[in-house]
């Protein structure tokens, strides 16, 4: 079972490099990982995705708390949670398939960023099936380029 964990470490050198370090040393996988700072810039947040049976989510979870940097550590999995990801995806638009790209790229309330002559420079943000519906759309068209940032999630807010 897939997993997202949400880390909140001190922004300090090195310390992303432990909390990978963890995973790596123990055969554990990362399938997505991306990390920011939060409003405070001394703090950053690094969400993971790694997947694995209760027992080992759960080692993973004590491992991290006994490193030094780490703050905080929740598998937002583990109740409601909104998650995101943005691709950038670089697709043939000659003139014969300029106007579909756009009306797909509409439906998917995504955004043009970068035009040329003979491409489109295209933004997604969503889900990651989402994410994989746009590629498998424009596919046939012709994708030139995929740089895709990974998961960040939030737990949702108590509806009291």
């Amino acid at each position: 079972m897939k997993h997202t964990l949400s880390v909140l470490l001190r922004n300090r050198p090195g310390a992303l490099s432990r909390v990978t370090g963890l995973f790596s040393g123990r055969c554990f996988n990362i399938e997505s990982l991306c990390v920011a700072e939060t409003y405070d810039p001394q703090v950053s947040c690094l969400t993971v995705v790694t997947s694995g049976e209760a027992a080992i989510i759960e080692q993973i979870t004590k491992q991290l708390h006994k490193l030094i940097d780490v703050i905080k550590v929740n598998d937002v999995s583990e109740g409601e949670f909104v998650e995101r990801e943005m691709a950038l995806i670089r697709v043939k638009a000659e003139a014969s398939t300029r106007a579909e790209v756009l009306r797909i790229i509409d439906i998917f309330r995504g955004k043009v960023v970068d035009v040329s002559p003979n491409s489109y420079a295209l933004e997604i943000t969503g889900s990651e099936s989402k994410i994989k519906a746009v590629i498998d759309i424009l596919r046939p068209l012709g994708i030139k380029e995929i740089v895709r940032t990974g998961k960040i999630a939030m737990m949702r807010a108590p509806k009291k």
